[in-house]
C-alpha cells in the first residue's frame, strides 16, 4: 500500500481535487491518504471533505488525519507540500509596509520585494520539512506547491537531498487560455514552454501544423481580447512571445505597469478581465474573508461532485512515479545545470520534463529566444541573491536584491528601499531570523 501525505492539507480547492484525481487511477486507488496540518479545525473540516471523495468515488483509499509531521511523513512514499508560514497577519506586513513607500502589489507571493521577504521567512521551514523527509521518507518523491515557488525549490534542491520538484498551474492554464482564444481544442496543442516559475515564454505553441501565434495576434487586436489580460497582451504585442501566469502576478514583475497611479488604471483595472487584472493587495483581501474556508468547505460539501480526472498534474505525476509507472509530461521547476543556455546555471527554471518510475526526463537543451532571455535571466539573478542573502544572513544582499527589483527600482530610491526593507526585517523579525 502505498502511503501518499499532504504536509499543509488545508486548502479546500488544491487537496479535495488531487485527492480525487488519485482516486481515478487503480495502482494508487488502495493508497494510504495522510492529512497532515498543524490547524485541527482546518484538518477536520478537510477531513470530512475526502471521506465525502472516498465514498463518491467508490474508493479505497485509507485516509489518516494527524497534526504530527513525523507521523505524516514517517515511511510515506510521496509528499505534496502546500504550507503557508505564518499567518494573514504576517503576510499582510509585506503587502501593506511596501504600498507605504508606494510600492503597490497585487499577489506578492512569488517576487519583488513582498516575494522576496516571503522566501527569506519561508526557507527555514522548507528545510525543517526537507530534512524530516530526509529522517522519514528518504526515498520519497516530494512535490512542492508553496510560493515563491524558483526561489523556494532552488534552496530545497540545494541544500538537501530530497527527490523535490516544483509545479504550478499557469502553464497549463496559459495552455488552456490560449486554445480558447484560437478556437482550438486544447488536446491538439503542441507547446514548449520555458522560463522561471511565473514568468515562462511559450516558445512554440502549435495546433497540429499551424503556428497559433498569428492569430492570437489578431485577437488581441479587439477589445474583447485585449483587456481579458492587458498586461501579457503587452508584453505579446512587444516581444512576440506569451508569458505564463495572470496580468496582475506580471505587472509587479517588470518596471512598465505598476509605478504609476494612471498606468495601474489603464493595465490593471478590472473591465472585461479574467480573474487576476492587478487589484492592489488582491489575494491577501481572499485570505482575510474570516468566512472564506467555511463557506469553501460547504460549497464543496454540497455542490455535485465531478467524477472527471481534474486539470491538476500531481496525481499524474505520482502516477508516473510510484503507481503504474505511465510517463507523464509536465513543466516542472529543477536546478537549470545547463539546460537552459543563456539563463544562470544555477538557477531555479520551469522546463519541459517527462516523469518515469526513474525520476525526471528534460525534454528542453537550448536557448530562450534573444529578446526574451534577458528578463527572465535579470529576474533569476535576483532570485538567486535572494536565496545567497538568506543562506549568509545577509542584509546588504537583501538590500541589493530588492534594489534590482524591476518593480521597486522604477518606483523607489535606494535611500528608500533600505528603509523599506528595515521596516520589514524589523516587523516580521521572529520569522526572518537574525540577519546581519
Amino acid at each position: 500500500m502505498k502511503k501518499i501525505s499532504f504536509i499543509g492539507a488545508g486548502s479546500v480547492g488544491f487537496t479535495t481535487a488531487v485527492i480525487k484525481d488519485i482516486t481515478t487511477f487503480p495502482a494508487l486507488d488502495s493508497a494510504k491518504i495522510c492529512l497532515m496540518d498543524i490547524d485541527e479545525y482546518r484538518l477536520n473540516k478537510i477531513t470530512q471533505c475526502i471521506h465525502r471523495i472516498k465514498k463518491e468515488m467508490n474508493s479505497n483509499i485509507t485516509i489518516i488525519s494527524t497534526t504530527s509531521r513525523e507521523e505524516a511523513l514517517t515511511d510515506a512514499d510521496a509528499v505534496i507540500i502546500t504550507v503557508f508560514n505564518g499567518d494573514v497577519d504576517i503576510w499582510r506586513h509585506e503587502i501593506e509596509i511596501p504600498m507605504k513607500y508606494g510600492v503597490d502589489i497585487n499577489i506578492g507571493d512569488t517576487r519583488s520585494v513582498s516575494g522576496i521577504f516571503r522566501t527569506l521567512r519561508s526557507i527555514p521551514l522548507m528545510l525543517d520539512i526537507c530534512h524530516d523527509i530526509e529522517k522519514y521518507c528518504p526515498n520519497a518523491v516530494v512535490l512542492n506547491y508553496t510560493n515563491p515557488m524558483a526561489m523556494l525549490c532552488k534552496a530545497m534542491q540545494t541544500y538537501t537531498t530530497v527527490d523535490v520538484t516544483g509545479l504550478c498551474h499557469s502553464v497549463q492554464g496559459t495552455a488552456k487560455m490560449l486554445a480558447d482564444w484560437a478556437e482550438v481544442d486544447a488536446e491538439t496543442l503542441q507547446y514548449t514552454c520555458v522560463g522561471i516559475n511565473h514568468l515562462a515564454f511559450f516558445t512554440l505553441l502549435k495546433s497540429g501544423e499551424t503556428d497559433l501565434y498569428p492569430l492570437l495576434q489578431k485577437k488581441i487586436e479587439t477589445d474583447e481580447f485585449y483587456n481579458k489580460e492587458k498586461v501579457r497582451n503587452e508584453i505579446f504585442k512587444t516581444f512576440g512571445y506569451y508569458v505564463t501566469e495572470s496580468s496582475g502576478h506580471n505587472s509587479e514583475y517588470t518596471p512598465w505597469f505598476r509605478k504609476r497611479p494612471d498606468l495601474i488604471r489603464k493595465y490593471c483595472s478590472p473591465e472585461g478581465a479574467n480573474w487576476n487584472p492587478g487589484e492592489h493587495a488582491y489575494s491577501l483581501k481572499l485570505r482575510q474573508d474570516p468566512h472564506r474556508f467555511d463557506n469553501l468547505v460547504k460549497e464543496f460539501m454540497e455542490n455535485p461532485l465531478s467524477k472527471e480526472r481534474g486539470n491538476e498534474y500531481a496525481a499524474n505525476i505520482i502516477n508516473a512515479r510510484i503507481g503504474d509507472g505511465t510517463p507523464f509530461d509536465f513543466n516542472a521547476n529543477v536546478l537549470n545545470k545547463g539546460s537552459v543556455e543563456n539563463l544562470p546555471f544555477d538557477a531555479c527554471v520551469e522546463i519541459p520534463v517527462t516523469a518515469t518510475k526513474d525520476g525526471y526526463i528534460r525534454r528542453f537543451n537550448g536557448k530562450l529566444p534573444d529578446n526574451i532571455a534577458p528578463l527572465v535571466a535579470y529576474t533569476a539573478t535576483i532570485e538567486n541573491m535572494t536565496v545567497d542573502a538568506w543562506e549568509k544572513k545577509s542584509k546588504a544582499l537583501v538590500y541589493q536584491a530588492v534594489s534590482l527589483d524591476p518593480l521597486c527600482s522604477a518606483v523607489l530610491s535606494l535611500e528608500e528601499i533600505r528603509l523599506m526593507c528595515d521596516e520589514l526585517f524589523n516587523i516580521n523579525k521572529e520569522y526572518l531570523g537574525d540577519f546581519k
